[in-house]
Parts: C-alpha cells; sequence; structure tokens
C-alpha cells in the first residue's frame, strides 16, 4: 500500500484507457487544471452522486479551464454505460489493475462491516497548469464535493 501522494509534488503521469478505449495520457493536458478523482464503482448510489455533483458543476468547472478525469477499477464498456445514463460531459477512465489509484495513494485498506479489503479510497487530487499537485482530498464525501472542488480552483 503506497502512501498518499503529497500536495507541491509533480503529479505521477499516467497513460490509461478512457471510456471510448482511445488512451489518455496525464502530462498531455499540461497548461489547464486537471481534477482527478477515483471512485470505487460506476453506478453506484455515493460514486453516481459524485459523478453528477461534478456534472452538474460544468459551467463553474469551464469558468477555471478545468478538466475532469474519473479514476475506477471499472472496464470501458461499464464506464459508457456509466457516462450515457447520467449525461457525463468528462472522460472516465479505466484502471483496471489499480495501479494508478496506487501511485497516487487511493488504493488502500477498507473496513466495512468488520471485513477488512482493499480498494479504492474516493479521493480528488487538483493538479496545477504546471503539473504539480496543488490541493489533495482524501476520504471524500461524495454530496457537495463538486462545491469543495471549485471553491479550491479559486486559490490555485
Amino acid at each position: 500500500m503506497a502512501d498518499w501522494v503529497l500536495e507541491g509534488e509533480l503529479a505521477p503521469d499516467f497513460t490509461l484507457r478512457t471510456h471510448d478505449e482511445k488512451p489518455l495520457t496525464l502530462s498531455s493536458l499540461r497548461g489547464v487544471p486537471v481534477v482527478v478523482y477515483f471512485y470505487p464503482k460506476d453506478d453506484t448510489p455515493g460514486c453516481t452522486t459524485e459523478a453528477c455533483g461534478f456534472r452538474d458543476a460544468a459551467a463553474g468547472l469551464a469558468k477555471h479551464k478545468a478538466v475532469v478525469l474519473g479514476i475506477s477499477p471499472d472496464g470501458p464498456a461499464s464506464h459508457e454505460k456509466f457516462r450515457t445514463k447520467f449525461n457525463l460531459p468528462f472522460t472516465l477512465l479505466c484502471d483496471e489493475d489499480h495501479a494508478v489509484a496506487e501511485a497516487y495513494g487511493a488504493w488502500r485498506e477498507k473496513n466495512m462491516y468488520g471485513k477488512t479489503s482493499m480498494g479504492i479510497v474516493r479521493s480528488t487530487f487538483i493538479i496545477n497548469a504546471a503539473g504539480q499537485l496543488a490541493k489533495i482530498f482524501k476520504s471524500v464525501k461524495a454530496q457537495g464535493h463538486d462545491l469543495q472542488v471549485l471553491a479550491a480552483l479559486e486559490k490555485i
């Protein structure tokens, strides 16, 4: 289990498949802020709340020229279905072996109803235009998280 990355560090670069099976490399987005959020699973209550929050905050995110990337262990077909069902206007990335989540520290031991397992801890990383981690949100609560992200973007 990796430690969390730290604010001020260069964001770990990665290339992952998108919902439409194209490769996307994080460093190709330099020059604009990027909101990378890790979530456990497509079309589950908390993940849907969080994704729809980012969808509904699209105008505020656009004001900052921020690109939103959602990352989970789900595959492209699941991501495409989730995007379509909830009209999500941003890219979903497939981290099926959770290597990127591990690099950021978002793949952690979780305890649910007394059972311990490894999985995604809902977390968000705001990366500035220079590729540095400007703000990290650990163990995010889905409801209202979009407003926290917009407030953080105001300060970047």
